[in-house]
């Protein structure tokens, strides 16, 4: 359980403190929360091992999402090919095991400037909000990445789950709605993220569980600056796409599912 101080800090089973406020619009925006199930089933020591490699490969995917974004819709050529020259070194590790934690190590910088493409509207705010992002994410995989070796777990490609492929199977394919949708639903696997963080804390040991908490800023910014990228795009208020889209979102969270990751559903026996 997560328990509230009188100076409204979180206390946790761990010993860890975080400002509780921060998690409030989050639990205001998810429609529902991660069933007691899943944090159960995550909290087993025999899955941790599970959890910390699709945690990686999420931080890694979070990453990879924003890169297209602003390859597709932000920036001139020269700087997409410097966005795919960024990533190269954490895909060939992640997916074709070239490299290591060592070889990782000092990778995460762009190397050139990235321009804005001629005559959009909105090209610059995309690029600097989700330039950020990335870098952080990919902090946050190289953390993961640290962890796991630490704890002598081995990395190993695994397959993912159904969660954010079922969201994304739901978006309009027409622009600018196609953006719009992509970004809410970047909204709500940060959100999710966030909030699963700062509920399975508690259960992990001290230092896996400091460094969960350690997340949940940079988790909450990213789902408000998704939403804000949304809005600022559409021509219209987007509040009933947010209802949709987490509507099927929590369907994902509260159904069962037979594969566990981090975004999974209701754990099958």
């Amino acid at each position: 359980m997560v328990g509230i101080a009188m100076n409204g800090t979180a206390m946790t089973g761990a010993a860890i403190k975080f400002d509780a406020n921060l998690l409030a619009p989050i639990y205001q925006f998810l429609p529902c929360a991660t069933p007691d199930a899943w944090v159960e089933k995550a909290r087993q020591p025999e899955n941790l091992p599970i959890l910390l490699r699709d945690h990686l490969l999420c931080e890694l995917k979070a990453a990879q999402s924003a890169m297209f974004l602003i390859r597709k819709y932000a920036v001139d050529p020269e700087s997409a090919d410097t966005l795919l020259a960024w990533f190269r070194p954490y895909e060939d590790f992640a997916y074709k095991k070239i490299g290591d934690i060592n070889s990782l190590k000092g990778k995460n910088q762009v190397t050139k400037q990235i321009i804005a493409r001629v005559k959009s509207p909105y090209s610059q705010d995309l690029i600097d909000k989700m330039v950020l992002l990335i870098k952080e994410e990919l902090h946050h995989f190289y953390q993961v990445l640290e962890i796991m070796d630490a704890r002598k777990i081995s990395y190993d490609n695994i397959s993912a789950s159904r969660y954010a492929k079922s969201l994304f199977q739901h978006i309009t394919h027409h622009e600018p709605h196609t953006l719009v949708d992509k970004l809410i639903i970047g909204a709500y696997i940060e959100a999710r993220s966030c909030e699963r963080f700062a509920k399975l804390a508690p259960h992990l040991d001290e230092d896996l569980g400091k460094f969960y908490i350690s997340l949940l800023r940079s988790e909450a910014r990213h789902y408000q600056d998704y939403l804000a990228l949304a809005q600022s795009i559409s021509q219209e208020d987007i509040t009933a796409k947010i209802n949709y889209f987490g509507q099927i979102e929590a369907a994902l969270i509260q159904s069962p599912d037979h594969d566990f990751k981090f975004h999974s559903g209701v754990p099958v026996a």
